[in-house]
């Protein structure tokens, strides 16, 4: 589940959070800037987390993908893959005697992003979350993986405040449509070139369950504290650390046959590169 960079990844957000700083300064904005840019990346993480709950069971996860825009109208479309095991452990599926399939995250994505005057950016879009063959369900009920969510953004420099909207169930939810995420975070450059990455998010999961409880369970808020450097010595990697937690309620995100918490606090490391 990818933060565009998400929105966009935890740790993926100090990267392109760098990214972005790289290209406002003095000396980027003097290059002449190409109708058509087409990028790639590739990275890894020690724990994959997707807003503060991990979707690799605290494993490590490779992750890459594209990026094309066409800079005099700010269009933008990419795509974006990651190893996964939450489908796998089948959280928040009902016990059925079976278990989930699905090991493969696949993100596309398009929007238009520009100036709205005063300093002030926005970004608006659409991503889909497509889970390959995965069969995450209980019985009688659909509760595929797969999420559509469009979003809109309000930037200011290097701070800015994003709104998700889920147009179908949310990431297997039973009737979760118009579920939202709320995320809100500054990227300032400090000293020695270092970002610091700044975040808090609020994820709302609407509706009701098949046996009519709420899905309010599965509600909660997130943060990270994080830095990230680019080291053009070292071929331009980037790497990053970050310490994310939530207050997912217990037993909300639990990996199947544990009693892990997938929003407990930890760390995550980063390393990523941009051609």
């Amino acid at each position: 589940m990818k933060k565009l960079i998400l929105a966009t990844a935890v740790a993926a957000a100090c990267i392109s959070s760098l990214a972005q700083a790289q290209e406002a300064a003095p000396d980027a904005a003097a290059a002449p800037v190409p109708d058509n840019a087409l990028t790639f990346n590739i990275g890894a993480v020690n724990d994959y987390r997707f807003r503060g709950i991990s979707q690799t069971r605290f494993d490590a996860a490779v992750q890459g993908g594209a990026d094309y825009v066409y800079n005099p109208l700010g269009l933008y479309a990419g795509t974006w893959l990651s190893n996964i095991q939450w489908i796998k452990d089948g959280v928040n599926i009902a016990n059925t005697g079976t278990s989930g399939k699905g090991s493969v995250e696949w993100d596309l994505y398009a929007g238009k992003r520009g100036d709205i005057g005063g300093g002030f950016t926005y970004d608006v879009g659409g991503l889909y979350y497509y889970y390959p063959g995965n069969n995450y369900g209980a019985t009688g009920v659909n509760k595929n993986a797969n999420t559509f969510e469009l979003y809109g953004q309000i930037g200011y420099d290097t701070a800015y405040f994003k709104v998700s909207n889920a147009m179908t169930n949310t990431f297997g939810n039973y009737n979760s449509k118009n579920s939202r995420y709320y995320d809100l975070s500054w990227n300032p450059v400090i000293a020695g070139g270092v970002v610091l990455g700044l975040h808090v998010g609020h994820q709302t999961i609407a509706g009701n369950q098949f046996s009519g409880a709420s899905n309010s369970l599965y509600s909660y808020t997130d943060w990270k504290v994080g830095v990230s450097k680019t080291f053009d010595d070292l071929y331009g990697i980037t790497a990053g650390v970050a310490y994310v937690g939530t207050d997912a309620q217990d037993g909300a995100y639990v990996a199947a046959g544990t009693n892990k918490n997938l929003g407990r606090s930890g760390v995550v490391f980063s390393v990523a590169k941009t051609f």
